[in-house]
């Protein structure tokens, strides 16, 4: 089996989970219905309907239009606040635990600035609600000459099979998700038994100051919930639960582990 084949192997339908048949034209389809996997850019769509409302169609609309100019905004932030975006987020990519060979993934992968400053000898996943995101890791990637397997798709309907990852995190999105606790079932649904799972967002310290910013109170005014840890949103059955503060307090960095056989 070739490396894209076993890529795309790890594919399911997200809402039912049915397995995906890879055609010899590369070509998805569901193994029941027969649905086929539109591609946009080389990238697999793997959204439904329910997956674009509410919240996330507000901020799937808001990353699109701001992707070009994020890997900028996010860079002059980390200077002036942590003393650059390398060690900002060397501070929660840190608690992974990849090995050679392991199986990655990241969930909102966005602009994929985490995956410059993890090991190459790991094979890495990125799943983001969107589209104009993945395009710009694309570039980003082509021009680290790094390489990740990049899918559409929502935080709350994974779209990979059970138990495929070696290691999950999440960063900088779970504060905006409209189902909190689905979101983190499936994360805990394509770990292995056993897989550290690391969740990272922005504390209500940070959030409260962005209502002075004109672009960041956009993402933010419709936010009725506390910025924090959704410690009460964990399935049951994990173990090692962690939080702590990072970066000066403006990041919670949220570690569990998926429970063993």
């Amino acid at each position: 089996m070739s490396e894209v084949d076993s890529d795309l192997s790890l594919l399911c339908d997200p809402l039912t989970h049915e397995a995906l048949q890879v055609t010899q034209a590369k070509e998805l389809r569901g193994s029941v219905s027969g649905r086929e996997v539109r591609f946009q850019d080389g990238i697999p769509v793997m959204l439904q309907a329910a997956d674009v409302q509410g919240l996330n169609a507000k901020y799937q609309k808001l990353y699109d239009r701001f992707a070009p100019l994020y890997d900028v905004a996010i860079a002059s932030f980390a200077r002036l606040r942590s003393g650059g975006l390398e060690k900002r987020r060397r501070k929660y990519l840190k608690e992974l635990e990849i090995r050679d060979g392991s199986r990655v993934l990241e969930v909102s992968v966005g602009t994929g600035q985490n995956l410059r400053f993890l090991p190459p000898t790991a094979t890495y996943y990125g799943v983001d609600i969107s589209i104009g995101m993945l395009r710009r890791c694309q570039k980003n990637l082509k021009r680290w000459r790094r390489s990740a397997f990049l899918v559409q798709g929502a935080a709350e309907r994974l779209p990979f099979v059970d138990a495929a990852f070696d290691s999950v995190l999440h960063m900088g999105g779970i504060n905006f998700f409209s189902d909190k606790a689905t979101a983190l079932r499936e994360m805990v649904r394509v770990a292995k038994p056993g897989t550290k799972v690391v969740i990272v967002d922005e504390t209500e310290k940070i959030t409260r100051s962005f209502d002075r910013s004109p672009v960041a109170s956009v993402f933010y005014k419709d936010q009725h919930s506390a910025a924090a840890a959704p410690v009460d949103f964990l399935p049951s059955g994990v173990c090692e639960v962690s939080v702590k503060t990072i970066a000066d307090g403006e990041l919670y960095c949220m570690t569990f582990r998926t429970s063993r056989p």
